[in-house]
């Protein structure tokens, strides 16, 4: 389809819900981030109004300070909850979690509750039952072997740390309850459930290397702050492309002429169209309480990112599957699609999420501040030294945490970092640390401070401790860790699991070897430093400070004994490893049972996710790409007997060189699909569920790349008038 064909009728500003005075207009509000923010949360601000003194107090103790909240309180949020929302004009109520299918999911239930007795008139009411528990049925959700077909129940449980919101629609407004979300036996059925047990083991090993440090630190958080990359498409060019409707990635397509190369997308002028876009999902997230502050575009045409602040690490994963939703809600009222797949045009750069993570005690220190002087700052030292220590014996572990079919295609690429996983340590902490292993502490500084740009009128800038390295995977950025090789369209929850899991791990491992050098009579400075030295030793391996991308890393990597694992279904043997299940059973996160089961889901999306590619590419192939290459192929020979007829040999001559071209590649394809739909039937011939994963990565995908170079071939060779999927060129040139 070409874009002169696309429909004018499309939204023209796209700002406002509908026409009501009364829905919300982003168009016509003109307040301050600070008037709107989080006007749509119930968070403490909003409890202090509408909760009794001593259940405000019971909250704040609860969310603060890891308390478990009693039923008493809960009856009394219930009530307060239910006022607010429903002042606000919210008539419904749902629980929101996150099953295994790596997206959200919410049942809605009405407030209002009509009287038995006609003669009374029926009220809005929430229950503590209500809001604590919900039973869903589960039996369609994936659950890896943890239930039966028989076994349907489920339970939703109410997280009082993520706080309840109203989402907004053209007609009605619901409150939405975050939740975790659990099997009728007790196993975690959700992304949220373990995330939450990864962070209380995080809070439990980093409080108690604390206190080697400083005894009066009650609690230890860890902090995220995600970057999400997608890419925008006119809605109407998306519904023109059965393939990106229904795996989220274009299968066929070739670059057009102006793509990336000349590098004037990245930070260019964001399109109008782009920006109202942007004003307006902004300013829905910012009155839901997320703090999205940045926007940019990306490297690749009609590629975009947004970021928040950084948050408390449940609340910012809930914040960021919010946001998805948002994007994609509020892209159709400016006639638009958000692609979040992690490569959905080949020949440009896809789309990561990259994690930047932290941890901060309750006194607000950020414990990977390294400060004016690292070389001297041990607390700094021993968390730091402790994370790469983590990453080197859990690397493998960490691969499999953000192995997904569309990250397959991404991970290795120029734009992204390769699936070999180091740290990035930046060339001052790298001295840092080389001093540190050989001396111990010390007071001098190797930063530079200020560039002394001598231009008159420019002011001073100030050095960071660390360059940004793009082609590392997990790179020290001056403050926080960045995992870079998380993608675009996951639930960071996956990924910061298992970093939370890990860093615990490592964390009891060194209080342990330090009390231990603590009993033979070491003071605590003396034994961290002598700890922290001989784990240095250790870790070398997993630190590169060069380019990720080279062919030379990929040796070196090699040499030094590093995994490079490619593809999802050997990533994500990982998690079955007999060191795996130890790890999060001794910390509390998974059961053997639990860990398994989600081994098996992500397999089996693996294989669903291919499967549904290779359906599309026959589809595709037989009802576009052939029939368009069929036409083209009439009128060659029709041209070819017109000119014969008028003895033009030589033209004859090129219309058959050019029949012939084109004929070698229509046989091409119709062979590879035959073949493709033979081993598709094969593919369950497999006895596990492993075999097929394996299978789909070691036949399927590599025969429907091999089906797509004939296929890219015939859209330069056929009219484009003939061709009726939408270009590349087309596509990727939004204005």
């Amino acid at each position: 389809m070409n874009a002169s064909r696309l429909s004018t009728s499309r939204p023209q500003n796209g700002f406002a819900h509908n026409e009501g005075s009364e829905t919300y207009s982003a168009q016509n509000d003109r307040r301050k981030i600070s008037e709107m923010f989080a006007e749509n949360v119930f968070n403490l601000q909003a409890m202090k109004e509408y909760l009794t003194e001593s259940t405000y107090y019971k909250m704040a103790a609860v969310i603060k300070n890891n308390e478990k909240i009693d039923l008493q309180t809960a009856e009394n949020v219930a009530k307060g909850l239910k006022k607010w929302a429903t002042d606000k004009g919210a008539t419904h109520y749902t629980h929101w979690f996150q099953p295994l299918t790596g997206t959200t999911a919410e049942k809605h239930d009405a407030f209002y509750k009509p009287s038995l007795d006609l003669n009374i008139q029926g009220m809005e009411s929430l229950t503590a039952a209500e809001l604590v528990q919900r039973e869903p049925d589960a039996s369609s959700f994936p659950h890896g072997g943890l239930r039966s077909t028989a076994q349907a129940r489920g339970y939703t449980i109410w997280d009082p740390s993520s706080p309840a919101f109203i989402l907004e629609t053209a007609l009605g407004k619901t409150l939405y309850i975050p939740s975790v979300y659990i099997s009728y036996t007790g196993e975690s059925l959700d992304y949220k459930t373990p995330l939450m047990k990864s962070c209380e083991a995080l809070n439990q090993a980093a409080t108690r290397v604390c206190h080697f440090f400083d005894p009066t630190v009650h609690n230890v958080i860890a902090t995220l702050g995600w970057e999400q990359e997608y890419f925008l498409i006119d809605e109407e060019h998306y519904r023109e492309r059965p393939d990106l409707m229904q795996s989220g990635r274009s299968l066929f397509g070739n670059k057009p002429a102006k793509n990336q190369q000349l590098e004037d997308h990245y930070f260019g002028s964001i399109p109008e169209r782009v920006q109202n876009f942007m004003v307006d999902f902004e300013r829905e997230a910012l009155r839901l309480g997320i703090p999205v502050l940045t926007r940019h575009n990306e490297v690749a045409p009609a590629q975009y990112e947004c970021a928040p602040m950084f948050e408390e690490l449940n609340v910012a994963v809930d914040h960021n599957l919010l946001v998805m939703d948002l994007m994609n809600r509020v892209a159709i009222r400016h006639g638009l699609k958000v692609l979040f797949h992690e490569k959905p045009f080949a020949g440009v750069n896809g789309s990561g999420k990259h994690n930047n993570w932290s941890m901060a005690t309750d006194r607000g220190k950020n414990l990977l501040n390294p400060t004016e002087l690292p070389g001297s700052n041990l607390s700094f030292l021993t968390f730091f030294v402790n994370v790469i220590a983590a990453v080197k014996r859990y690397d493998t572990l960490l691969r499999a945490s953000i192995a997904t079919a569309g990250n397959d295609h991404r991970l290795g690429a120029n734009e992204a970092p390769p699936a070999i996983i180091s740290v990035f340590t930046g060339t001052i902490m790298a001295d840092v640390l080389e001093h540190f292993k050989k001396h111990g502490l010390t007071t001098d500084s190797n930063a530079k401070e200020m560039f002394d740009l001598n231009i008159p009128k420019v002011p001073e800038a100030k050095i960071d401790a660390t360059d940004r390295n793009r082609t590392s995977p997990f790179p020290f950025t001056g403050n926080k860790f960045e995992f870079r090789a998380v993608g675009s369209s996951a639930n960071c929850s996956s990924a910061m699991t298992v970093l939370n899991a890990m860093v615990a791990d490592q964390l009891h491992t060194f209080a342990e070897a330090v009390e231990q050098r603590k009993a033979k009579g070491a003071s605590i400075e003396a034994a961290v430093i002598a700890q922290l030295q001989h784990d240095l030793g250790e870790v070398e391996s997993i630190i590169f400070n060069g380019d990720g991308y080279s062919k030379e890393w990929e040796k070196e990597a090699a040499k030094r004994g590093l995994p490079n694992v490619r593809s999802t279904p050997e990533a994500l043997d990982a998690f079955v490893t007999a060191e795996s299940k130890a790890l999060f059973s001794r910390l509390g996160i998974f059961n053997e049972r639990e860990l398994e089961a989600r081994h098996e889901v992500l397999l089996e999306n693996y294989i669903k996710k291919n499967e549904v590619e290779a359906e599309l590419y026959l589809e595709l192939i037989r009802t576009h790409i052939l029939p368009a290459a069929y036409a083209q192929q009439s009128v060659l020979i029709e041209n070819f007997h017109g000119v014969t007829a008028m003895g033009l040999s030589r033209a004859a001559d090129k219309l058959r060189l050019e029949s012939e071209r084109l004929n070698g590649h229509i046989d091409s394809l119709r062979e590879s699909t035959d073949e493709l739909a033979d081993v598709l039937e094969k593919a369950h011939t497999k006895k596990d569920t492993r075999s097929v994963a394996v299978y789909m990565a070691t036949k399927v995908r590599p025969l429907c790349e091999s089906i797509r170079v004939h296929a890219d071939a015939l859209e330069g060779l056929v009219d484009d008038a003939e061709w009726r999927l939408p270009k590349y060129r087309e596509m990727l040139q939004l204005c």
